[in-house]
């Protein structure tokens, strides 16, 4: 059967615990049918012969149950029957039965199991009826309720294994697109004022140098700044044993370097943060600094405004993002705007927030998000 999941020590996988089904099943079978190799002779040698023949055979096919586990399951019914037909000592082999039927459960063949359950209930219940001592109507009951509970307990763990392949699924698509949203923020970001940036050096580098060179220094500083948030970014696909990166996470805290960077672009930014509550949480401090931003970003890319506003206001189980300018709104057919808004209402619908972004009915364009603090968290003290 396959191996568990979870702590303790670990089931034999692949073909290791295929031999392992087969050895384990043999063994107690061959325990329960030594009595036919001691004492009085009750059966020819021959018959003993072949039963111990057909004992090894069924359990053999044991190994292929996980790769082909409705016939394995159909080939050691059909074999055990004809080992019962034969033996006069009627061992234990029903346990190899017993070990196909789960199989085939567990690999997500419930038909299949419950159809070989009921032959095998069929065929003891013929064999009652046709006058066998060793069976009668409530063993046979007894019987069709273990199968039963065999095919039960192999359909539940194929769906806990299901389940848990969806879950493993789930999470590294939501790791995958966490580390998108995070690259792209940082990469979009700094590679957008290093464009506006290094379009102003060309256009001053004549006539102002002056202009120029601090056009330069901002370039130099912005792609400064990618570099490192980039690899704090990376952080997360560290192989096990690495130093962890030192930089502290950005938060709303550091939205003073956001400013600075769209003011080198020529951009003129202003901020207003309200409210008496302390840090918020760890999350909802990465997903603010990230939206304000990717709202800057668009703001100097496409917006074609002047000014720009970035209001934070902390309130004691949220924090309120708003960034409005004085622009044309986003530039027509603009791709990546669209992606940094998708990105951004990603980011507030994570933690059960929501994101609005339109333009302003006086001109400009507007993002707002509120962003709670999830499972009731109070502010950082």
């Amino acid at each position: 059967m396959a191996g568990g999941t979870g702590p303790g020590p670990r089931l034999p996988r692949g073909r290791a615990g295929d031999v392992a089904l087969a050895v384990g099943v043999f063994v107690p079978v061959a325990v329960g049918s030594v009595h036919s190799l001691i004492g009085a002779r009750a059966e020819p040698w021959a018959v003993t012969a072949l039963s111990w023949v057909l004992i090894a055979v069924v359990c053999g096919a044991l190994y292929f149950s996980r790769r082909r586990p409705v016939a394995v399951g159909a080939f050691v019914l059909a074999v055990s029957m004809l080992y019962y037909l034969v033996s006069f000592y009627d061992g234990p082999l029903i346990i190899a039965f017993i070990a196909a039927l789960y199989e085939t459960a567990a690999r997500g063949r419930t038909r299949a199991a419950v159809a070989l359950a009921a032959l095998a209930v069929i065929g003891v219940g013929v064999g009652t009826l046709a006058g066998n001592p060793d069976f009668n109507q409530v063993a046979l009951f007894m019987l069709a309720g273990w199968l039963v509970a065999i095919v039960a307990l192999g359909g539940a763990r194929h769906s806990r294994l299901a389940y848990a392949r969806e879950v493993e699924r789930r999470a590294i698509g939501e790791e995958r697109l966490r580390i998108a949203r995070e690259v792209h923020d940082v990469v979009g970001h700094h590679m957008s004022l290093i464009n506006v940036q290094a379009g102003t050096a060309l256009h001053r580098i004549e006539r102002d140098p002056a202009q120029a060179a601090t056009a330069l220094a901002a370039i130099k500083e912005s792609s400064r700044e990618a570099l490192r948030e980039l690899r704090a970014t990376l952080g997360v696909l560290r192989e096990a044993g690495e130093r962890a990166p030192t930089e502290p996470a950005p938060g709303l805290a550091r939205i003073g370097e956001l400013v600075r960077a769209a003011r080198s672009a020529g951009l003129t930014v202003r901020t207003e943060v309200t409210g008496e509550a302390g840090p918020p949480p760890t999350e909802v401090d990465l997903a603010g600094y990230r939206i304000v931003q990717e709202s800057l970003t668009n703001v100097a890319r496409h917006a074609r405004a002047t000014t720009a506003t970035v209001r934070v206001e902390h309130r004691s189980r949220e924090v309120v993002i708003e960034v409005t300018d004085d622009g044309d709104g986003p530039a027509a057919g603009a791709g990546a705007p669209g992606s940094g808004i998708r990105g951004m209402s990603e980011r507030a619908r994570a933690l059960g927030g929501e994101l609005a972004a339109a333009p302003r009915p006086g001109g400009g364009f507007a993002v707002r998000a509120r962003l709670p603090y999830r499972n009731g968290a109070s502010p950082t003290p």
